[in-house]
């Protein structure tokens, strides 16, 4: 039996494949099994596929008809026979050292999952360019043991599913998968959710292993058209909430985890009504109106977990949805002139001041004064 299974789920990403596998067969730890599920890909990606399962037999290839990201992640976790599971998407790749450290520690500490922090990247070779991604600011939450239904701030930490790897037997012992809805996005959502309220014991390392791409044009989240898949992502988390035998036993933890859920649920709106393209906008608004005013009828939200602006602006979508489309774009109008003003000022001023460094001091100071203007409007 292997130590960790590690799925990748495959769709016409045969630009960034090869680098991912190579990242992957070459881990420290060789006592893995390497799942790649090819679904329906029409570019190269199952000939690259092929030519790795060749060279090496702990690839695992199963190839079928597109079906979409949350069955093929289904299929691939009911395939694995490892003691814990990753997944690596398929246009990133993973540090050598990865799945070794995390495995070590997850042993150690007999967790339900582990996950360390991350990086972002974009660009190839000379021009790569990586940021470093914390899951939390707070630094008092790595390096030991957390029972999450004691410490529920980790619900606040990045969401990802794929920095960590999660134990088989949890994963199979309380059902938990990935929404199959056809087309979808964001189904990571549903998964990242039920795992974070249902496990015991969770291990959080400040170090990065995963290195996620960020510039990938063919990213199924940078659809401008996939209006409602956020809201159909947070329905099938609701009926998760509703009935999964460990929560319902518990009305405490309940209540609690339907608290957080409208607020995780909020950020995300906010993010899709961003995305969009703008002629869907009144559309998803009206969608977001109807979701809240439900969630303020049935006291489901805690005014303690939002930030003072973002409770101001709940508030709106629910009494004012017209006034929130106002104001809401209009404060992200600003906010973009804010970062405008700072760069257009300081060229402007150093040239006019011919490189001074006194002038150009005592001439942005003087013109600071806009800019605080514009920062009391966003705030």
């Amino acid at each position: 039996m292997p130590k960790v299974s590690i799925v990748i789920p495959v769709y016409n990403v045969g630009e960034y494949l090869k680098t991912c596998l190579d990242s992957v067969v070459n881990q420290t730890l060789e006592d893995i099994e390497i799942i790649c599920i090819n679904d329906g890909s029409t570019d190269n990606s199952l000939s690259i596929l092929e030519e790795f399962a060749k060279k090496d037999n702990r690839i695992k290839l199963i190839s079928k008809p597109n079906s979409g990201y949350g069955h093929t992640m289904n299929l691939g976790f009911k395939e694995s026979q490892g003691d814990y599971i990753g997944i690596v998407e398929p246009d990133d790749y993973v540090s050598l050292d990865m799945y070794e450290t995390l495995f070590k520690s997850a042993l150690k500490h007999d967790v339900d999952f582990i996950k360390a922090d991350f990086c972002r990247f974009e660009g190839e070779g000379e021009t790569i360019k990586f940021s470093y991604v914390n899951l939390s600011k707070d630094t008092s939450y790595y390096n030991r043991l957390i029972t999450l239904q004691k410490e529920m701030e980790s619900f606040n930490f990045v969401m990802n599913t794929w920095s960590g790897i999660y134990k088989r037997d949890f994963i199979e012992e309380y059902k938990i998968q990935h929404n199959e809805s056809p087309g979808a996005s964001f189904q990571d959502n549903g998964f990242w959710f039920q795992t974070f309220s249902l496990a015991t014991k969770i291990y959080f390392l400040n170090k990065p292993f995963y290195l996620k791409r960020k510039d990938n044009p063919n990213s199924s989240v940078l659809s401008k058209e996939k209006v409602f898949a956020m809201c159909e992502e947070y329905e099938f988390i609701r009926k998760f909430l509703d009935n999964n035998p460990k929560i319902k036993e518990n009305q405490e933890l309940k209540n609690k985890l339907i608290g957080i859920y409208q607020k995780i649920r909020f950020g995300n709106y906010l993010v899709t009504l961003n995305r969009i393209d703008k002629k869907f906008r009144k559309m998803f608004l009206k969608r977001f109106h109807e979701d809240y005013t439900i969630a303020l009828k049935n006291q489901e939200l805690n005014k303690s977990l939002f930030t003072k602006k973002a409770w101001y602006f709940l508030q709106l979508i629910i009494n004012n949805p017209n006034r929130f489309n106002r104001e809401y774009f209009t404060l992200l109008y600003i906010f973009k002139k804010i970062k405008l003003e700072k760069v257009f000022n300081f060229l402007y001023i150093a040239k006019k001041s011919k490189g001074n460094p006194k002038k150009i001091y005592n001439t942005l100071k003087a013109s600071s004064e806009k800019i605080k203007l514009l920062k009391r409007l966003k705030n």
